[in-house]
């Protein structure tokens, strides 16, 4: 567990999530896929020497790291000016085309997975954070309203939401809009804030990737981090929680299972 600053007094009425690598796990290792479909794209069938090898390895990396939880077109739109820029491979795609070619990739595993659970041989909680089930029946009882945004595609995480069984728990699931570059974590923050009259201190904001933590900073709303180990599904990724700590995360776990540690971030009653 990792604080910046006591725990607030003011009762959270509402919990807005990131979704994956906060909540699910379907999708992890996209980096994985992502890292080798921009290396092959930038580089075309240009032989790189060790040095140039080395130093796009670096600035992909450097990238995906910074990037992590905006939308998808954006980390393409990025490989556009990327394959553009360096001029090596003459086959120069728009950022659509690119998404469209890693979502075929990435989807290739996450529909695998998917397979596996409506066939019975695993179960969602191969694919949740520890405690998320448990965290969100408290949420529930305390009567805090569940929202999900996510940089995903929009029928994409509500399927999977439903896979996972837990989209009974949430008023609304806004993934991003499909054929737009539109941020829907921008907007659904926006929304609960303007139009159905939450404070933002009455706001709190969960999720693993620097824009959700600082978006919420910039509306005043509590920021907890999620510096999730995806593979394990428990404990605390040291990269993450230096980003997120970075990005202005008020407290930071790596996982739902404290309990009592949640409870008293968010201003709940201790029974």
């Amino acid at each position: 567990m990792t604080s910046s600053k006591s725990q607030t007094n003011t009762k959270i009425k509402a919990v807005l999530f990131d979704f994956d690598g906060t909540l699910s796990t379907l999708r992890a290792g996209w980096e994985e896929t992502m890292t080798p479909m921009m290396k092959e794209a930038i580089a075309g069938s240009r032989e790189l020497s060790a040095e140039q090898a080395a130093e796009l390895d670096r600035e992909i990396a450097a990238y995906i790291d910074q990037s992590t939880g905006i939308q998808t077109i954006f980390q393409m739109k990025w490989l556009a000016e990327q394959v553009a820029g360096k001029g090596w491979n003459p086959r120069v795609l728009g950022e659509w085309e690119y998404k469209a070619e890693y979502n075929r990739r990435l989807l290739q595993s996450v529909n695998a997975r998917i397979a596996d659970l409506r066939g019975g041989r695993l179960d969602p909680s191969d694919f949740l954070m520890k405690g998320s089930i448990s965290f969100l029946e408290l949420l529930r009882e305390n009567g805090i309203e569940m929202f999900v945004a996510s940089g995903t595609d929009h029928p994409d995480v509500v399927n999977e939401a439903e896979v996972l069984g837990v989209h009974r728990y949430f008023e609304e699931i806004a993934g991003a809009p499909v054929g737009r570059a539109d941020c829907s974590k921008e907007k659904v923050i926006g929304d609960l804030l303007e139009q159905r009259g939450f404070r933002g201190e009455e706001l709190a904001v969960i999720g693993d990737g620097k824009v959700e933590i600082r978006l919420a900073r910039e509306r005043g709303a509590l920021a907890l981090g999620i510096a999730s180990d995806e593979n394990r599904r428990e404990g605390v990724n040291p990269v993450k929680r230096d980003r997120l700590l970075a990005a202005g995360a008020q407290h930071i776990a790596g996982d739902f299972s404290n309990r009592e540690e949640w409870r008293e971030w968010l201003g709940l009653d201790q029974n």
